[in-house]
């Protein structure tokens, strides 16, 4: 699911204290804070009211059995709502004592001392986060979230258009797989995409980014500084832009918000995007080829540099708002939650663990061996205090617009962008 990024937070005034982080041998991984409390409030967006309601309600019971009589309350809301009623509710005195943040949406509310500070030992298979989601709750060395789940990227392409062509498998590196794109093209002609792209999706140039050893930033002595002017992010980003060049014969403003619908429409051989992605295409409300179901494969994305290409690992975290009078016990309702049980029961559902040691079990499942796969190798976002700060999805979707539609060299593009992130990234 694509989550909306947090330009900044409209909690006006907020003056708060974080709670310092106790050495006691509780099993919140927080304070003790609220150890006694009566109710808890736990925020959950409607993903787990609908899909693995469950789940929830082991949780429950988990914290009921140790803390007799205490009262827990749920809300659910939708992605595009949740962020503006918890800035509301947490310039109150009513924080609501657990909440689920897109990792994206976390990094603001962590420099703003939002949420509680946590101890990461204190939570199961917390020494084998995934390295993107692990990031995605540490600021300045501390942890305030716990993650939850994650979601990938992969490649997917139809077999009947490489089959056409003589590819009988899915490509394990990149000269196979732009080898078999070569030939899709010169065969189905300039009007085909033989790989769809979507220039403005800045997740995927990001990777080829990172697979050459480039980076959106970088830290340096504590202070952040932009580096898509590196000669390794140049490096990507001129890849990126052969792909486009080569490949992507649509329209070069796009961004990637329709490419499962597109893709359904049958004039494309591949894309590279979520993974839920090439199922929603073959669904029949988006299939107008009418024989895209069962002839879409995912296979891992491997990138120029001979490795698998490095992902975007999206996924939610739950925190504690610092305002909480039950820290205590809302850790101990994620430590259910999240810990061997609860990871279990998201994966039954599809999603990927927070945490390299399940997420090795996936590996030697058929259905799950490809995400499981390329969400090994995984990349996130500059955690710098003025990260939040950055209209990130414009500034890099402007730099590449130009690169793809030529207006600008890479060189000048990335120029450009290092010069609008740089006026802000380390502003807390």
């Amino acid at each position: 699911m694509k989550r909306k990024l947090i330009a900044a937070i409209g909690i006006a005034g907020m003056m708060v204290s974080i709670a310092a982080c106790g050495d006691s041998d509780n099993k919140s991984g927080g304070s003790d804070k609220g150890a006694d409390a009566k109710e808890l409030t736990v925020w959950l967006t409607v993903d787990a009211q609908n899909n693995w309601p469950e789940l929830v309600k082991a949780a429950d019971a988990a914290v009921k059995a140790k803390h007799p009589g205490i009262k827990i309350n749920h809300e659910y809301y939708g992605w595009p709502d949740k962020n503006t009623k918890l800035d509301a509710v947490l310039a109150t005195d009513k924080a609501p004592d657990v909440v689920e943040m897109g990792n994206t949406e976390m990094l603001g509310y962590m420099v703003k001392g939002a949420f509680a500070p946590l101890d990461a030992s204190k939570f199961e298979n917390s020494d084998a986060w995934l390295d993107g989601l692990k990031a995605s709750v540490t600021y300045e060395g501390k942890t305030y979230g716990v993650p939850y789940y994650a979601g990938g990227r992969v490649g997917n392409w139809r077999k009947d258009l490489a089959a056409s062509v003589g590819v009988k498998t899915a490509p394990k590196t990149y000269k196979d797989l732009t080898s078999a794109l070569d030939k899709i093209q010169k065969k189905e002609g300039n009007k085909f995409n033989a790989w769809y792209q979507p220039t403005r999706d800045w997740y995927a140039a990001m990777s080829f980014v990172y697979d050459a050893g480039g980076s959106i930033a970088k830290e340096e002595g504590g202070q952040w500084k932009a580096n898509l002017s590196s000669p390794e992010s140049i490096k990507g980003l001129t890849e990126f832009k052969n792909v486009v060049d080569k490949y992507m014969h649509g329209d070069k403003t796009k961004d990637e918000s329709d490419r499962y619908i597109v893709y359904g429409q049958g004039k494309s051989g591949m894309i590279f995007g979520a993974a839920w992605e090439g199922a929603t295409s073959e669904d029949p409300k988006n299939d107008k080829t009418g024989k895209l179901k069962g002839n879409l494969e995912n296979f891992v994305m491997p990138g120029p540099s001979g490795k698998n290409l490095p992902v975007f690992l999206g996924g939610s975290d739950l925190a504690v708002p610092v305002k909480s009078d039950a820290q205590a016990v809302a850790g101990e309702w994620i430590n259910a939650f999240t810990g061997a049980k609860g990871q279990k029961g998201l994966m039954d559902k599809g999603n990927l663990p927070n945490n390299k040691t399940d997420l090795a079990t996936l590996k030697s499942d058929p259905k799950t061996e490809v995400p499981a796969t390329a969400a090994e190798s995984n990349w996130f976002v500059p955690m710098a205090p003025g990260w939040g700060q950055v209209e990130k999805a414009q500034v890099l979707q402007t730099m590449l617009q130009s690169i793809g539609t030529g207006k600008k060299s890479v060189e000048a593009a990335a120029k450009d962008a290092d010069a609008a992130i740089d006026k802000v990234i380390n502003t807390k």
